[in-house]
């Protein structure tokens, strides 16, 4: 439980932007970690909450005392200290007894009367730290015995490694029994791009994978990393396992289809290749399972040329486009892949009546437009000239949408 949920103000937390776009291609699970916030905290103590306070001219403030039981990131504000004061009004729940321990995260920050300091982060110019002011923003309920600050206390050492190191450290909590633990282990994954998966994967043991994906406990959200990874270190033989997961009507909708696809790619391309083409030319499959698909193919043209031929890819890609419901999505990877060769193509699909919806009309006239830019694509140039005729305004908009995605050149010095 969050310390913000018990009554803690989340205040001066800066967040972790949004992941990068080479994370992990098959990991649903991106975003903030408790290991990557070790690092942003000031200091992070383990301790029981006692002698709860409100303030008594306001009952939004008040203060709660934090007696220290374990020190799992340090700082000066801290030595020869037993307890802390948290500048919040914390009501204790009467259930949980005296012995209940709470993962605090704290951050220091400068008095709000020395505006120059402020201004600046308190933790490099604040020679005395104990005239900080202190905020504790995070917090993790602890019941009973609990692992969870020591793999803090390791996940420290661990992000100084590179990035081998770091995710073999987390990969051995991927099915620790505490679901804050194997969860935030997780999620670094999904915050790490494909090559350093790929670098580990190599080395891990295929039958520690392979036992999770036929565990019907593990989390159908979980297939995606691990069958990823497993792609990487099994056998061709065991391609048979992973189709009779990718068969069982259990899966048939779950979420990680597209790392098990991947994999069985991976292990055994050409009955792999055949296997996917069969869920990509299928229009009655669900959506799901063709966009799982789908993401399979961009993985393969951004990441592993190697594996499957460009021109299958587009191909297959083509065979969504044919398809009204999804056919918007694949058009816009042929225009982020520069297919300009495939504009015939496109264009005529555009023309199907079963197309002519607004969404599908948006992704023709971006591909369109990219195709016309250098002026020899007279197909491309001449439909956008009509979409113009008919309706400026739309036409414009689109290339200020356009121009806004273009990444944005270096400031000048």
């Amino acid at each position: 439980m969050f310390l913000r949920s018990l009554g803690f103000a989340l205040l001066g937390l800066v967040l972790v932007g949004l992941p990068p776009v080479q994370a992990c291609p098959f990991c649903s699970t991106q975003g903030q970690t408790l290991s990557s916030e070790v690092g942003q905290a000031d200091f992070i103590v383990l301790g029981t909450l006692k002698n709860a306070k409100r303030d008594p001219d306001d009952f939004t403030k008040g203060s709660t005392d934090l007696e220290i039981v374990t020190v799992v990131k340090p700082h000066a504000y801290l030595k020869g200290k037993k307890t802390i004061v948290l500048p919040r009004y914390v009501p204790l729940d009467a259930k949980a007894g005296d012995g209940e321990k709470f993962l605090v995260f704290c951050s220091l920050y400068s008095p709000s009367g020395d505006v120059g300091i402020a201004a600046i982060a308190s933790s490099t110019v604040m020679a005395d730290s104990n005239r900080a002011t202190l905020d504790p923003y995070r917090g993790e309920q602890i019941k009973g015995k609990s692992d969870l600050p020591e793999y803090l206390q390791q996940a420290i050492v661990a992000r100084d490694q590179d990035a081998t190191g770091r995710l073999k450290f987390f990969f051995k909590y991927l099915d620790h029994a505490e679901l804050v633990i194997n969860t935030d282990a997780f999620t670094e994954f999904g915050n790490s791009e494909y090559k350093d998966v790929r670098k580990l994967a190599e080395t891990l043991p295929p039958e520690k994978l392979l036992k999770w994906l036929k565990d019907p406990n593990t989390s159908a959200s979980r297939f995606g990393l691990y069958g990823l990874m497993f792609g990487h270190c099994g056998k061709a033989d065991d391609a048979g396992a992973i189709q009779a997961l990718l068969d069982d009507p259990k899966n048939a909708f779950s979420s990680g289809l597209d790392g098990l696809f991947a994999c069985y790619i991976l292990l055994k391309p050409k009955e792999g290749w055949d296997y996917l083409k069969t869920i990509l030319s299928d229009p009655k499959k669900d959506f799901s399972t063709r966009y799982a698909a789908l993401k399979v193919l961009r993985f393969f043209w951004d990441e592993r040329k190697d594996v499957v031929k460009q021109e299958d890819l587009l191909d297959a890609m083509k065979m969504l486009v044919g398809q009204e419901e999804i056919a918007d999505l694949p058009i816009e990877d042929l225009r982020k892949w520069g297919a300009w060769d495939q504009t015939g193509f496109v264009l005529q699909e555009a023309a199907k009546p079963s197309h002519n919806k607004q969404i599908v009309k948006r992704a023709v006239l971006r591909f369109a437009l990219g195709a016309a830019e250098d002026g020899k694509n007279v197909a491309a140039a001449a439909y956008v000239a009509n979409a113009r005729k008919e309706d400026a305004e739309r036409v414009k908009f689109v290339e200020e949408m356009l121009a806004d995605e273009r990444p944005k050149p270096p400031a000048k010095k």
